[in-house]
Formats: C-alpha cells, structure tokens, sequence
C-alpha cells in the first residue's frame, strides 16, 4: 500500500497544477461548459461578487452607510436599467404598501394621478379624503413631495412616497393654472370605492376604480342589484381604470360572458395559458357598453376588448391605453418583491394592443368615438354611452 502511494504521488504532483489552471480557464471561458453547470457556476460567482461589492461599500466607505438602502438603491436601479415602465423594484416597505393598495385599502392621500413629465398629475379625489380636505383639485400636477422632485420618477416610485402611515404629514408641491402652491396634508387610511353603481336614465352605470382584489365580485353584486330595480341595460365604465390583477378582470368580463375565451398569456419562460369565463353571467339580451379613455389600460383593455371581440358589447370612448404585457409579483428573501414583466396577453381574436414589449401600442379602437368635455359640468361621454345601450 505505502509503495502504491508513492507511485501516485508524482502524478498528483503534476496534475494540481494542470486543474488549477484548467479551473482559472474554465472560469474565464463559462460559455464551454454544460448548461446547468456553467448557470450553478456563474450564479454563485455573480452572487459572491454583488455581495463583497455591498459590504465593502458598507465597511470602507468614508462615511457610515445603510447596507439596506444599498440593496435596495442596487436592485432599483437593476430594474430600471430594463427600461421598462411597468417593471418595479419594491423595497419591503413600499412592498408592503403595494399589497395594501391590491386589497382596495391603503394609508395615504386619497387621490388617483398619472404620470407625467413635470410628476404626477392628479386624475381623482375620493370624497372625504386628506387630498380633499387639503385643496387638491383634478387637474393638479404634483412636482415635489417633501420638497423632493418627482419628475422623470415612475409613477409607482411617486405615489409611494406620498404614502405613509395613518397620522403622519406630507407635503406636496401643486402647479394647477400657471401658479404652484405648498400643500401639507396629514395621512389617513383611505377606502377605495372601487366599484360605484346607480340607476341613470333606467340604465345600470357601473364605474370600475380599478382591478383590485374582489373587483369581480363588486361588480357582479352592483350590475344584478341594478337589474333587479329595472335597468334594461349596462354601461361599464373603464375610464381611468389603469388596470390591477389579472384574475379580476377574468372574474369582471365573466359578469358578461358565460363562457369561452376571455384572453390568453405567453411569455419567454411562460407557457401559453387561456383564461375562460369563470360562470355567473347575466342574461346575454340585456344590451351593454364599455365606457373607456387614453387611459383605460392593461385589464381594462383585456375587459373592453374581450366583450368586443366577443361581440357581447359595444365600446364607446376613446382609443384606449396601449398596454399589451402583464406583470407578476415575485417577492424576495429581504421582503421586497420584483414587479416585473414576464409576458404578453392576447385577446379572444388574437389581438395584442401594445406595441411590442413595455412599448405602447395602437391600443382599443372604440366602436363609437365620443370624449367628456372637463371644462363642462356635463359628461358628454356617459351621455352617448346611455344613447348607444338603449
């Protein structure tokens, strides 16, 4: 046995170095190696590089930093150098306002906005809400939060730092007019109407606030209470409905559809799945229309197109959004969670409404064209949308 082992040695002797260097090579060159080896291989080096980068950062820098803000200002800006406006980095907090916001309920202002170049511009108001109590008006474009400019930041970074727990103040740069003003506002913990229904004209007008969850629910329970106290027809009412979850929008165009295809999903590590009618349907005579806008997006779109392409509605409005990706949640070991686009969806006809990717597309074309006037008390859309169902 000891003479055996002497012969090996020599031979050890010269292969260490021969795998050592092949090891450097191969370290150098991932791309020769098996699949499933080099992904094992390259993640864990990627992984031990991010994490001496942090705590080198975190122990050698000239001054004290927050290791946690550099994981999440790291991961931010990994996302956003997707260049992709619907894919988000939320830190645990902002994560967990987020999950809020989808229940219909969160701590905040109260008020509804999209994004525009100078910030945020305000869309709605709920009644009773700080934002109400406080002055701001439609219309408002929000460029500073806690003296803090938000042009050029999502909507999404945006809105969560107007956000904050119930009691505390945030103060808000307004422009409206030509003239800016300092607002400072107190957070509450503000109910979202999602869903608001009544009898106009002996038609159901069903507004949709957004498709959080139990959206479909509100909406099924709002267009049978309606039916029931006679209304002969329904007006949905998608304008300035940014969209929310998926299966909401399934469970809102079910209201209308029996059954079949509502949309359909794919992406590069997805599979194609088709999404039916869940069941629960109203009569298929009673005559329906979807109210939408430019921004009437995502599931809204999803909604409005299905019941076109199924031909169970007439869409009246405006050339919607554009959007033709969806998003998927997947949260993260530090509590946050990616928001990130995983796929396109595809109406019943095939149709997709974007335009390639995050990129805006030609969106819905309305069946009837017609647009409400702001500067009226008026609504003149709602005023064609009641013509067209009766």
């Amino acid at each position: 046995m000891r003479r055996r082992r002497r012969s090996l040695l020599p031979v050890l002797i010269l292969l260490i170095p021969l795998l050592l260097a092949g090891g450097i090579w191969l370290g150098g060159h991932p791309e020769v190696l098996p699949g499933p080896v080099r992904d094992t291989l390259v993640a864990d080096t990627d992984g031990r590089v991010y994490e001496e980068a942090i705590d080198t950062l975190a122990r050698d820098y000239y001054r004290d930093v927050d290791r946690d803000k550099l994981l999440n200002t790291s991961l931010e800006e990994a996302v956003r150098s997707l260049q992709d406006r619907f894919s988000h980095y939320f830190a645990p907090r902002d994560f967990d306002d987020f999950q809020e916001a989808t229940e219909g309920r969160f701590e905040g202002v109260g008020m509804t906005v999209e994004e525009v170049p100078r910030g945020l511009r305000v869309l709605t108001v709920y009644d009773g809400s700080p934002a109400e109590r406080g002055g701001v008006r439609p219309g408002d474009v929000i460029t500073h939060v806690n003296g803090r400019s938000i042009a050029g930041a999502s909507s999404e970074e945006s809105t969560t730092r107007i956000k904050g727990p119930a009691g505390s103040e945030v103060r808000l740069t307004v422009r409206s007019n030509g003239r800016t003003r300092e607002l400072k506002l107190e957070r509450a913990e503000v109910e979202i109407p999602v869903v608001e229904g009544k009898l106009v004209k002996g038609v159901a007008h069903v507004r949709l606030a957004g498709f959080t969850s139990g959206a479909g629910d509100e909406v099924s329970g709002a267009v049978k209470r309606l039916l029931g106290k006679g209304a002969d027809g329904v007006v949905l009412d998608l304008r300035d409905n940014g969209g929310g979850l998926l299966n909401e929008a399934v469970a809102v165009a079910s209201v209308f559809i029996p059954d079949g295809k509502i949309v359909s999903t794919r992406g590069r590590s997805r599979p194609e799945r088709v999404y039916e009618a869940t069941g629960g349907a109203i009569d298929p005579d009673v005559p329906v229309v979807v109210l939408v806008n430019d921004r009437s997006a995502s599931a809204s779109e999803i909604v409005a197109g299905a019941l076109q392409d199924r031909e169970r509605a007439e869409v009246v409005g405006t050339r919607t959004f554009g959007k033709g990706v969806f998003q998927e949640i997947e949260p993260l070991a530090n509590g946050g969670a990616l928001d990130i686009t995983v796929g396109e969806y595809f109406l019943p006809s095939g149709r997709n409404l974007g335009g390639g990717g995050p990129a805006r597309g030609a969106g819905l074309q309305p069946d009837v064209r017609a647009e409400d006037d702001a500067k009226t008390p008026r609504d003149e859309a709602l005023a064609v949308a009641l013509r067209e169902v009766t």
